[in-house]
């Protein structure tokens, strides 16, 4: 299980690719979820041209870690693997990138859902778009359940 925070843009396939390899389970696992999430270029029907992503340093990694372990702990996982973007980011820059191998299906795709709404609800990070109209705050994500 691995979690990282990430400054700089990173190209989610090929860390995918890179991690796969590195794990040396081949044979081990028959399903691989995968979810990458990117910026998009509006929120709340307004232009949305960069945001910053900000994070609490120490807290953060640790509760991506330990979110990592929850999952690994409800679900029968190989491994799993979670990036995350902070600082500026762009439109179409991706921001995470979650990744969760299996001996089943079902319990990747399940943890795979499970990481992805935790990061999403309760992990520590905090957004300021930047729009034709200033910058703001993002107070509510988006429902996923």
């Amino acid at each position: 299980m691995h979690s990282e925070i990430r400054e700089q843009p990173f190209e989610p396939y090929a860390e995918l690719l890179k991690y796969q390899q590195a794990m040396h389970a081949a044979g081990r696992y028959g399903a691989t979820a995968v979810f990458v999430g990117s910026m998009r270029e509006f929120n709340e029907d307004e232009t949305v041209t960069a945001m910053e992503l900000e994070h609490y340093p120490g807290m953060t990694e640790k509760y991506l870690h330990n979110l990592g372990e929850q999952a690994a702990a409800r679900w029968d996982l190989i491994n799993s693997l979670i990036l995350h973007r902070v600082g500026r980011v762009k439109p179409d820059d991706a921001i995470v990138l979650v990744a969760v191998w299996s001996t089943h299906r079902k319990d990747a795709f399940e943890a795979s859902r499970y990481l992805m709404e935790e990061l999403k609800s309760r992990a520590p990070f905090w957004k300021k778009e930047q729009t034709s109209e200033g910058q703001r705050w993002v107070e509510n994500n988006t429902a996923g359940y």
